[in-house]
């Protein structure tokens, strides 16, 4: 898709996602769980004296950082002296350095270990909640985006158990700590984390915020959709149209952000995002099928010549498919063919552990909402 495509398709889906409200008998339905995910924000900026290293300099004397402030200013419109003013108050976390160290060489992967991290009893009975709070919404996103609710609403509960685990990190302290004290020992995204820091700035301002004030994860990701503040700025809407864009306490934002997302990111309507799959016994076949690691490549009947048995009755004509293996230690891996939707899931997070945790924990509350429908009426 050309840059002009693009761009038009996104104004397209934005236009579709801020004119929701005018679908009626949704604002009342998420009022009751919107206040309750308000009561569950961090009431506290989590800003230590005793995370601040004491031979790091505070960042308004460092003249690299005001000079970053003053070129951020000026490229984005923004008064310098706001930019100065707020950057300079950032304090370097320690925490912030060691949480984004990657784990320990020689840590094994295990689907098994991952997967009950996530479809778990908390989740589900906190996904129930959530869908039965926000049917409406769920359904109105799927109109729009093509998006089911179990993917939503895994995509939610996977990131922060509906809004009760959203980071009480200041976002400010965590991005100027990764933008200008990245650690060692791993590949250096300081430049990553200088532009997230910049949009960050960019969404303040546009959303009139207080940069001071807005919390989130130790990376800087925010709300309950744990979008990173360049995400938040091309992709959160105001899906419920009130006026402003609260992935913290609106469910019709965070539902509708989360589908446009997907959308963006080449989600197909109706396109299920896995198949059942036994890989081919042999070792050639298997690594072959195993190269492209999760980008689908390979049509049907590519996949079953090279000896992969797919059940996938219902798969599209000239669908392409990704034989994805996930490790269980020292047991046997699982296999799952992906389809162009399941690599649409893990550019939100690019892991298929994740993606396939988000896919089952949706699964499993859509079953469970089957089986045991929630007293409230759907909106």
């Amino acid at each position: 898709m050309n840059p002009v495509s693009r761009s038009r398709r996104r104004a397209a889906l934005r236009a579709l996602a801020c004119g929701a409200l005018a679908w009626n008998g949704l604002g009342a339905e998420s009022s009751a769980w919107a206040r309750a995910a308000h009561r569950r924000r961090p009431t506290r900026v989590a800003l230590a004296a005793s995370n601040a290293a004491d031979d790091v300099p505070s960042y308004a004397t460092r003249a690299d950082v005001m000079r970053f402030a003053d070129e951020l200013a000026e490229r984005r419109g923004l008064e310098a002296a706001w930019v100065r003013g707020a950057l300079g108050q950032a304090r370097f976390q320690a925490v912030v350095a060691r949480l984004v160290m990657p784990a320990p060489a020689g840590t094994a992967k295990n689907w098994s270990a991952y997967r009950a991290r996530f479809v778990e009893p908390v989740r589900i009975r906190a996904g129930l909640s959530f869908w039965d709070a926000n049917t409406g919404w769920l359904a109105r996103a799927e109109d729009v985006f093509g998006v089911p609710p179990e993917i939503v609403v895994g995509i939610v509960g996977v990131e922060t158990i509906y809004g009760r685990q959203t980071g009480s990190f200041r976002v400010l302290d965590s991005l100027a700590t990764l933008a200008f004290n990245f650690p060692g020992g791993r590949s250096d995204r300081s430049a990553f984390f200088r532009d997230e820091l910049e949009a960050f700035f960019v969404m303040c301002r546009t959303e009139n915020r207080d940069p001071l004030q807005v919390t989130g994860s130790y990376a800087g990701a925010m709300g309950l959709p744990q979008f990173m503040p360049s995400s938040f700025n091309r992709w959160a809407v105001d899906f419920d149209g009130d006026g402003r864009t609260d992935l913290d306490a609106s469910a019709a934002d965070v539902i509708g952000s989360v589908g446009l997302f997907l959308a963006e990111h080449g989600w197909k309507r109706g396109l299920k995002p896995r198949y059942p799959v036994v890989p081919p016994g042999d070792r050639a076949e298997r690594e072959f099928l195993l190269a492209p690691d999760i980008v689908p490549t390979f049509t049907l009947a590519e996949m079953t010549a090279h000896g992969a048995r797919v059940r996938a009755p219902d798969l599209p004509e000239g669908e392409k498919l990704a034989l994805v293996q996930l490790e269980n230690g020292d047991a046997p891996p699982s296999h799952v063919a992906g389809t162009s939707n399941f690599y649409a899931i893990t550019r939100y997070n690019q892991s298929s552990y994740y993606a396939l945790a988000v896919i089952e924990l949706g699964e499993t509350i859509r079953r469970a909402m089957a089986s045991s429908p929630p007293a409230s009426s759907p909106g």
